[in-house]
C-alpha cells in the first residue's frame, strides 16, 4: 500500500515538474514596455469570407493583442509577433483606418467605431494597442490656432448644405461656429480648418510695382517666435493660399492685361512671405495728368463675422483680390479725378483726398463685413512736366521762406544776446544786492548778540542784588533771633535765680548756698562742736575730710 502512495506521489511530482518545464521553458514569453504581441492561432474554425481578424475559437490573425507582460501560450497552437504600440505624441493626432467592421452606407466615407473605413473620432496623445493587420493610424497635426487668429471650419461629410448657408450638424460645407485661438484635436479627413486672421491687415500699393498684404503671420514673425505647432499650421495655411490661388487662375484664365500699348507679365503671388498684388492705383487728374499712388490701407476682420465672409469670397487673398482691390481701385479713380495734379503736391488737397478716399472705402466695404480704418497715402507719382515746376517754384518759395526764417533766426539771436547782457548785468547787480543784504542781515545779528549779552548782564546785576537784600535780611533776622534767646536764657536764669532766693527766705542763705555750690567737691567741712578744751586743741585733731564732712552736714541744714 505504501509502494503504491509513493509511486503516485512520484508520478505526480515527476508529471508537476513535466508541466512546470513545459510552461516555463516553452510556452512562456515576455512582452516589453511600450510593445504588444499579436496571437495567431493555428488550429480553429476557418474565417468566414470578408473577415480579417479572428475571434476566440477562429484561426488566424487574433483580435485582440497582448500588452506587455509575462504571458504563456502553447507554441504548437498559437503564433507570437512582436509590434510596437502606437505612440501619439503630444500636439499629434491619430486618424485610425479600420479595415474590419461593417460597411459603411452609400455616400458615406466617415465610420464609427465597429465599422470598416476612416474613423470619425480621433487617437489624442497616449499609447494605443491597436492590431496594425486590423487597424492602420496615421499620425498629423493638431490645430494649434495662434492668438489673433481663428478657426474656419469646413465639413467634409454629410449631406451638401444649401447655397448660400452655412453647414448644420451632419450636413457638409461651412460651418458657422468658429474656433478661437487654443489647441484641437481635429480629423483632417473629416473637417478642414482653415486658420484666418482677424484684427487689422494692411494691404501696401506701390505705384505701377503692385503691392503686398501685410497679414498677422509677417507682422508676428518679426517680432516673436510662434510655437513650432502654430508655425506649422500657418505653415499649412500657406499652402492651401496657393492652391487656392492657382484653382482660381487655372478657372479665371485670363489673358495677360495691356499697359500704355505693352504686355504686362503677371506672376504668380509669392505667399512665403506676404500676399503678393500686381495691380496699382492710377487715375487720370482733372487736368488730364496720370497719377499714381503709393498708400496703404488698414482693414480689419471681425471675428463673428469671418466665417460668413470665408462662405461668400473664400481666403483672405481671395478677400483682398475680389473685394478690397476693386473698391480701392473704383474709388480711388472716382474720388482722385476730382482734383488737380497740383492739388496731390502742394495745399490741403492731398489731405482731403486721403481724407475722402478713406471715408468712402469704409462705407462701401462696411455693407461686406469689412471695417476699414485708414487709407494712408504715402506717396504720389505725378508726372515730371508738371511735377518739376511746382517743385521749383515749391523750393523757390521754400527758399524765400528759409530766407524769412534766417533772418528772423538773426533777428531773434540779437535779441538774445541782448537779453544774455541784461541777464548778466541783473546778475552782478543780484550779487551786489545779495552782499548788501548780507552785510546788513550781519550787522543786525551782532546788534541783537550784543543787546542779548547786555540785557543778560543787567540781569545777572539784578539777580545779584536781590541775592545781597536776601542775604542782608536773613543775617538781621538771624542777630535779632539770637539776642532774643540770649534774653530769654537770661531772663529766665534771672528768674531763677529770684525763685531760689525766694526758696531760701534769706539772701544770705541763697548766698552761702552759692558759695557751697561754687567750692571745689574735694573740700571737705567739718562742724566742730564746743566743748572741754581749746579751740586750737580741736582744730588740730581735725582733718581735712572731716572739714568736707562738715560742710556737706551744714549743706543738707
Amino acid at each position: 500500500m505504501k509502494s503504491s502512495l509513493v509511486l503516485v506521489l512520484v508520478l505526480v511530482l515527476v508529471v508537476l515538474g513535466a508541466w512546470l518545464l513545459w510552461q516555463w521553458g516553452f510556452c512562456r514569453f515576455y512582452v516589453e514596455a511600450d510593445e504588444m504581441a499579436v496571437i495567431i492561432a493555428k488550429i480553429g474554425d476557418p474565417l468566414p469570407p470578408g473577415q480579417i481578424l479572428a475571434k476566440p475559437g477562429q484561426k488566424g490573425v487574433q483580435e485582440a493583442v497582448l500588452g506587455e507582460g509575462r504571458h504563456f501560450l502553447n507554441p504548437w497552437l498559437y503564433e507570437r509577433v512582436i509590434k510596437p504600440v502606437i505612440v501619439i505624441p503630444p500636439g499629434k493626432v491619430g486618424v485610425v483606418t479600420s479595415k474590419v467592421g461593417d460597411d459603411l452606407p452609400q455616400d458615406e466615407f466617415l465610420a464609427e467605431p465597429g465599422q470598416k473605413g476612416i474613423w470619425r473620432g480621433v487617437l489624442g496623445p497616449g499609447k494605443y494597442r491597436l492590431n496594425p493587420y486590423g487597424y492602420q493610424v496615421e499620425i498629423a497635426n493638431a490645430i494649434s490656432i495662434p492668438v489673433g487668429y481663428v478657426g474656419v471650419i469646413t465639413s467634409l461629410s454629410g449631406e451638401q448644405a444649401p447655397p448660400g448657408q452655412f453647414a448644420e450638424a451632419g450636413q457638409k460645407g461651412i460651418r458657422k461656429d468658429i474656433l478661437q485661438p487654443g489647441l484641437y484635436y481635429i480629423n483632417p479627413k473629416a473637417l478642414k480648418t482653415d486658420v484666418l486672421e482677424i484684427g487689422v491687415n494692411q494691404v501696401s500699393l506701390i505705384g505701377k510695382a503692385g503691392g503686398e498684404v501685410i497679414t498677422k503671420t509677417q507682422i508676428a514673425s518679426q517680432n516673436v517666435a510662434m510655437e513650432q505647432l502654430q508655425r506649422q499650421v500657418l505653415d499649412e495655411q500657406k499652402d492651401k493660399r496657393i492652391s487656392y490661388a492657382k484653382r482660381e487662375r487655372a478657372q479665371e484664365a485670363v489673358p495677360a492685361p495691356m499697359f500704355e500699348g505693352r504686355l504686362v507679365q503677371q506672376k504668380m503671388p509669392d505667399y512665403t512671405a506676404a500676399l503678393s498684388i500686381n495691380q496699382f492705383v492710377e487715375f487720370p487728374s482733372r487736368d488730364g495728368f496720370e497719377i499714381s499712388l503709393d498708400m496703404t490701407v488698414e482693414f480689419e476682420l471681425q471675428p463673428d463675422l469671418i466665417a460668413s465672409i470665408f462662405r461668400s469670397y473664400g481666403d483672405l487673398p481671395a478677400v483682398v483680390d475680389k473685394i478690397i482691390m476693386p473698391q480701392i481701385l473704383s474709388v480711388s479713380r472716382l474720388k482722385g479725378s476730382a482734383y488737380r495734379a497740383k492739388d496731390f503736391i502742394v495745399g490741403e488737397g492731398r489731405e482731403k483726398f486721403q481724407s475722402d478716399l478713406t471715408e468712402s472705402l469704409a462705407r462701401s466695404l462696411v455693407e461686406r463685413k469689412i471695417v476699414v480704418h485708414n487709407a494712408l497715402i504715402r506717396h504720389v507719382n505725378v508726372p515730371m512736366q508738371i511735377l518739376d515746376p511746382i517743385q521749383q517754384a515749391s523750393i523757390a518759395v521754400e527758399q524765400d521762406l528759409t530766407n524769412q526764417e534766417k533772418q528772423n533766426t538773426a533777428k531773434k539771436q540779437a535779441e538774445l544776446n541782448t537779453q544774455l547782457s541784461l541777464i548778466d548785468q541783473a546778475r552782478e547787480q543780484v550779487a551786489q544786492q545779495t552782499e548788501k543784504i548780507k552785510a546788513e542781515i550781519r550787522a543786525d545779528q551782532e546788534k541783537q548778540v550784543a543787546m542779548l549779552q547786555a540785557d543778560t548782564l543787567k540781569q545777572v546785576a539784578d539777580i545779584e542784588r536781590q541775592t545781597a537784600q536776601v542775604r542782608a535780611d536773613r543775617t538781621r533776622k538771624l542777630g535779632g533771633v539770637e539776642a532774643k534767646v540770649i534774653e530769654l536764657v537770661e531772663g529766665e536764669k534771672a528768674k531763677g535765680f529770684e525763685l531760689k532766693a525766694d526758696a531760701f527766705g534769706d539772701p544770705s542763705g541763697f548766698s552761702l548756698w552759692e558759695f557751697a555750690q561754687s567750692l571745689n567737691p574735694q573740700v571737705q567741712v567739718n562742724i566742730l562742736h564746743s566743748g572741754p578744751g581749746t579751740l586750737w586743741t580741736d582744730l588740730e585733731k581735725a582733718r581735712l575730710g572731716d572739714l568736707g564732712g562738715a560742710a556737706a552736714i551744714q549743706k543738707e541744714k
